[in-house]
C-alpha cells in the first residue's frame, strides 16, 4: 500500500469550512404578528418566559405590532428552537432564523 492511498479521503473545502463556521453562527428567534393574540397577552409572555422588564417586553410587543416582527432572544441554533417551540406553546407565531450579519 502506497502513503497516497492511506491519506485522508478529499472533503469539500467549502462544506469543511462552513461545518467549521456553521455552530458560532448566531441564531435568533423572532415572534410575528398575529390576529389572535391580544398585546398584553404577548407582553406578559416575554416577561414570564424571557424574564424581560415590563419596559423592555412591552418594547419588543411593539415591534411585534407595529412592525410584523420581532427578535427576542439570539444564541445558539438549539437554544433558539427551544425558545421557538416555547412561543408555540403559548399560542404566539414563532420562528428560528440565521441572524443578520
Amino acid at each position: 500500500m502506497s502513503a497516497s492511498s492511506t491519506s485522508v479521503p478529499d472533503v469539500d473545502e467549502a462544506t469543511s469550512r462552513e461545518s467549521l463556521v456553521a455552530p458560532d453562527v448566531p441564531w435568533v428567534t423572532i415572534v410575528w404578528n398575529d390576529p389572535v393574540n391580544l398585546m398584553s397577552y404577548v407582553s406578559h409572555v416575554f416577561r414570564g418566559y424571557f424574564g424581560f422588564s415590563r419596559e423592555e417586553s412591552e418594547r419588543l410587543m411593539m415591534l411585534v405590532h407595529t412592525e410584523g416582527r420581532a427578535v427576542v432572544a439570539t444564541g445558539p441554533r438549539e437554544e433558539m428552537e427551544r425558545h421557538t417551540e416555547a412561543m408555540h406553546e403559548f399560542g404566539l407565531w414563532a420562528t428560528v432564523a440565521k441572524a443578520d450579519d
